[in-house]
């Protein structure tokens, strides 16, 4: 495994709060790697820490073993949580200007803008004015000036943030391209469905420490095949009680049931049959959604001293 991206040991304190604690990961080149954590666990610092927006106050940010050189931001896409455009531009503009900060020529830029437009959909607005734009429009533009210059590494804040599930699909399908194409890309999200459909590799990360981190097919199945995951119709609640059941994650008319180690699925699959319309019932590894809501609850220093048990 060739690490691209590696962070040993960094940390940030902002007075008397710890928002990244002695923080490592590794980040192979051509993966698609995931930070997830709750809201307020440190995503977005580790993530200005490794571009170099604020610095860490120890460990080390690594691009292929080295410290990065002074032109390492030309070869980063980065789109940050908080979005911002020059309103009055319009979109050519505006996607030459950064295009150009990234030391693209003219001629590349010309070339490059018809294609990017056209595959988000913006092309027919090229002379419009950002202004002109709805905010999901203007986050297809942005994500367009992060890919414009073709960069070895690309960074994604809360990427989906606002997105309509088009758009997304979109988004997500172009991102697999550029992986296809050697790129190595890391995002930060706290929506777990995105980070299990996408990701090669994950870090999670609570209250600034690292809890977990792998390849997430390793990491699901470490946590076991004990998981059903149960689609049906009707009153639910009994579930619960059922003889083997130690828990259930509950998404209206779907549900993924934790049995313990001496539960009889077809027992229960008989006495859910009985009594409600199954349309699904099959054992599984448990969903990132659910090995995410078990360990956030979990305080960090408990779990970076034993294996979680879920």
């Amino acid at each position: 495994m060739h690490e691209y991206l590696k962070l040993e040991n960094i940390s940030k304190r902002y007075d008397d709060k710890i928002a990244v604690d002695d923080l490592s990961l590794s980040v192979p080149k051509g993966s698609i790697y995931g930070v997830i954590g709750p809201n307020g666990a440190g995503k977005t610092t580790t993530i200005r820490m490794i571009m170099d927006i604020i610095a860490p106050d120890s460990g080390k940010v690594l691009i292929n073993g080295q410290n990065a050189v002074a032109d390492f931001k030309n070869k980063v896409g980065y789109l940050p949580e908080e979005r911002g455009l020059y309103k009055k531009m319009t979109l050519e503009e505006i996607i030459s200007l950064l295009a150009e900060i990234k030391g693209c020529s003219r001629n590349f830029i010309n070339e490059r803008i018809p294609i990017w437009l056209d595959k988000m959909s913006l092309g027919e607005y090229r002379k419009k004015k950002v202004e002109e734009l709805s905010k999901g429009m203007q986050q297809k533009l942005q994500f367009v000036t992060t890919l414009i210059h073709e960069p070895e590494l690309i960074i994604l804040d809360e990427l989906f943030s606002g997105l309509d599930p088009l758009n997304i699909e979109l988004i997500k399908n172009i991102l697999l391209e550029e992986k296809r194409r050697g790129t190595t890309i890391l995002f930060s999200t706290h929506v777990m469905e995105q980070a299990e459909k996408l990701c090669d590799y994950i870090c999670l990360i609570n209250k600034g420490k690292k809890v977990l981190d792998g390849r997430l097919a390793e990491i699901k199945s470490r946590f076991g095949r004990n998981t059903v995951h149960l689609e049906t119709e009707g009153d639910i609640s009994f579930v619960r009680s059922l003889p083997g059941v130690e828990k259930v994650t509950e998404f209206n008319n779907y549900l993924e049931l934790k049995l313990n180690e001496t539960a009889d699925s077809r027992a229960i699959l008989k006495e859910i049959a009985d009594r409600l319309m199954v349309r699904r019932f099959e054992m599984l590894t448990p969903s990132l959604y659910s090995i995410f809501i078990d360990i956030a609850r979990v305080d960090p220093d408990e779990l970076t001293r034993k294996e979680p048990a879920l």
